[in-house]
């Protein structure tokens, strides 16, 4: 039944042409590339440093310094929900990040709370409150989401439970051109698609409007990210005393790997290779070593050495001319 209080919801049709005669604000970006305006998930197994590099980017734009080790934001004020830690350990992390005191910048525009209220008992409220009381208020991070979301409801299956349960946090940050980027967790043995890796139903990865997945194997420590507002990538990190530091593209990186373990079978053999020897040697797929071979002696990386050898000098080591 209608009432006063709940209208008809009627639609407002708009035509193509006023579309696109509209003049849109730019998207407004907190860690360019990475993190813009709406709501966002970080999400990767325990103890593989998702704080760490939230920490990472909350410092860079609360300062106006740089996140990741190599990409500039612009300074702003951010708040850092961490109900996981407590003022002590947060103490120690900043700590391990700026040990010389005398050197340490102004953090004042990085503002932290250990203890909220659950998302539908006030909690976007509380963001609001903290909007209207700062200058420029652009990065909310919440660590982690589980601590905040409520009880579904019985009469909704998984999916609908957890996308009705961040949306009006995802509409609160679109409305007010804000990133809030919440910590999650992966499933235990991740998933093909890393979007699929999200722990519990696909509906928080659905009502996200970019998703950031942590990961480790034995090529190393990459970030994946995929959104509607960002092109989609893989991006190499390396972490080491409390700092994350971009590589590069993940694809480049493993790349150089690659030819870094080539040289290595040459050398260590101490004379010219096939490439089924240089396979065999380094566990790679034959095709992959002869596409990169022929990549690496027209960049002059390795040298033709007769017989379809490959050498890392232009002159054969078993040729006494």
């Amino acid at each position: 039944m209608l009432t006063p209080t709940n209208p008809r919801v009627q639609f407002v049709r708009t035509s193509t042409n006023d579309i696109m005669a509209r003049t849109f604000a730019p998207i407004n970006w907190v860690v360019p590339g990475y993190i813009s305006e709406g709501f966002l998930v970080l999400a990767g197994r325990q103890k593989l440093g998702k704080t760490w590099l939230a920490i990472d980017m909350a410092l860079a734009v609360a300062v106006g310094g740089v996140a990741m080790g190599s990409i500039p934001c612009e300074q702003s004020d951010v708040l850092y929900i961490d109900m996981e830690n407590g003022p002590r350990r947060i103490q120690s992390r900043i700590n391990t990040l700026f040990p010389d005191e005398r050197n340490r910048p102004d953090l004042s525009r990085l503002e932290w709370v250990t203890e909220a209220p659950q998302l539908n008992d006030g909690f976007v409220g509380e963001l609001e409150r903290w909007r209207q009381s700062v200058s420029e208020p652009r990065f909310v991070i919440i660590d982690v989401l589980q601590r905040i979301k409520p009880p579904g409801s019985m009469a909704r299956n998984a999916y609908e439970n957890d996308y009705s349960t961040w949306a009006p946090l995802q509409h609160w940050a679109t409305a007010n051109g804000i990133a809030v980027l919440g910590l999650h967790h992966t499933k235990k043995g991740g998933a093909e698609d890393p979007l699929e890796a999200l722990s519990g139903s696909n509906g928080l990865g659905a009502c996200a409007d970019t998703t950031l997945v942590l990961d480790s194997d034995q090529n190393g420590k990459t970030l994946y990210v995929r959104g509607r507002d960002v092109e989609e990538k893989e991006t190499a990190l390396i972490f080491a005393g409390g700092f994350w530091t971009i590589l590069g593209e993940a694809a480049d990186v493993r790349r150089s790997d690659e030819r870094i373990a080539i040289i290595a079978a040459l050398i260590d053999h101490g004379a010219p290779m096939t490439p089924a020897e240089i396979s065999s040697a380094t566990g790679k797929p034959n095709g992959n070593v002869r596409q990169l071979l022929y990549k690496m002696a027209r960049a002059g990386e390795v040298h033709k050495a007769g017989n379809s050898r490959y050498w890392v000098e232009p002159s054969n080591p078993g040729n006494s001319d």
